[in-house]
């Protein structure tokens, strides 16, 4: 916490702080996008990688109790807000629809970046840092599904037998960058005492990783969009073997 004897004075504070962070990451990949300094599917990945994990490393800053989680969930669900005030043509902001869209449609932001800050928010609020449920959920969301398609175009020439839209490449990459990723942020979080470190845990973490990868690689994703399935085999998955 940033000011221990005044608990709301600091989760107030931290609301702000973290906001303010995630605010100049998203800015920074606008301001790519405008440039055109990456691949427009490239710039929309690295804020999907970075946005959530970034997002992560404040928690530490909030109380342990219920009030730090939701206040700590008020800075995606600004952002849930933000997507669908852009999404629905009220607000204009075509940086935001460059960097965050495929094709550049603004209508875009109501589905994939909709989906995602939802379920980082909801992550958030209802499992917080002392859950490793939130940690394999948002890895495997952020780091995992990003890699996953970064790869994937890259390197994906072997395809899937049952979707020829994925590939080994991408799902290899998805199962071991969500894996580490959750890893690091339960040595993350058990530095501050907030979860142990153990065996078992990181063998869950593995096994959540491997079922999310191996459900992003199913035609299914594709039509109900993997920040929706990705999420919730990790959640479902992850109250099982944690």
């Amino acid at each position: 916490m940033i000011f221990p004897q005044y608990p709301v004075f600091s989760d107030t504070c931290a609301t702000v702080f973290s906001g303010f962070i995630a605010l100049s990451v998203l800015r920074l990949w606008e301001e790519t996008a405008k440039r055109g300094l990456f691949d427009q599917k490239l710039n929309r990945k690295l804020v999907h990688i970075s946005i959530g994990l970034v997002f992560m490393l404040c928690w530490p800053l909030f109380s342990s109790g219920y009030r730090g989680a939701v206040l700590a969930a008020v800075t995606p669900g600004v952002n849930i807000i933000r997507m669908f005030l852009i999404g629905s043509g009220i607000w204009k902001d075509e940086a935001a629809v460059k960097s965050m869209s495929r094709y550049g449609d603004y209508r875009e932001l109501l589905k994939g970046p909709l989906y995602y800050a939802a379920t980082i928010t909801l992550a958030c609020a209802l499992y917080w840092r002392t859950s490793p449920i939130a940690i394999a959920a948002i890895c495997n969301l952020c780091a995992g599904d990003g890699t996953a398609d970064i790869v994937g175009r890259r390197f994906g020439g072997w395809k899937l037998p049952y979707n020829k839209n994925k590939s080994i490449a991408g799902s290899v990459a998805m199962a071991t960058a969500g894996f580490f990723t959750s890893v690091g942020f339960m040595y993350y979080f058990s530095y501050f005492g907030y979860i142990d470190k153990s065996v078992e845990i990181v063998l869950g973490f593995l096994v959540v990783s491997v079922a999310s990868a191996l459900v992003e690689s199913l035609p299914i994703s594709t039509e109900l969009d993997d920040n929706l399935t990705v999420t919730l085999t990790s959640i479902l998955v992850g109250s099982l073997v944690f």
